[in-house]
């Protein structure tokens, strides 16, 4: 979860404009994320945690010019449908992994979700509320 992805930008520039670029590497900035160039090709990259992305796009579609940005929020969309899973708070995957499956032990929790043996069992208790 507290992993960085990376979600590659083609042609950014050429697409969407180097003021626009700059507006946008303000706001990645904002929001702990990094909007930069891919060594010295045209091509561009944002890297950041999953749910710091998912709010620059947020903070994008905002933006009253979002016709300017559509092929960054687009392509941004469709690279985190892949870390779905990162953008779930641990408590809540906890908890609907638990709910998915009543038997899962202590253990399996920890291995499938990297967390302490203390938020397993707090997520288990949550659960049977």
């Amino acid at each position: 979860m507290h992993d960085d992805i990376s979600i590659s930008l083609p042609s950014l520039i050429h697409r969407i404009g180097r003021e626009a670029v700059k507006r946008a590497q303000a706001i990645a900035v904002q929001k702990g994320c990094e909007l930069k160039r891919v060594r010295r090709s045209r091509n561009w990259i944002i890297t950041g945690q999953a749910i710091a992305i998912q709010s620059c796009c947020v903070e994008l579609k905002a933006l009253s010019d979002t016709a300017e940005f559509a092929f960054m929020i687009k392509k941004i969309d469709s690279g985190l449908l892949q870390h779905a899973d990162k953008l779930e708070p641990l408590g809540a995957k906890l908890i609907r992994l638990i709910n998915q499956n009543p038997a899962i032990t202590l253990g399996e929790l920890m291995q499938q979700t990297q967390c302490t043996m203390s938020e397993a069992r707090l997520a288990r208790f949550e659960a049977e509320l």
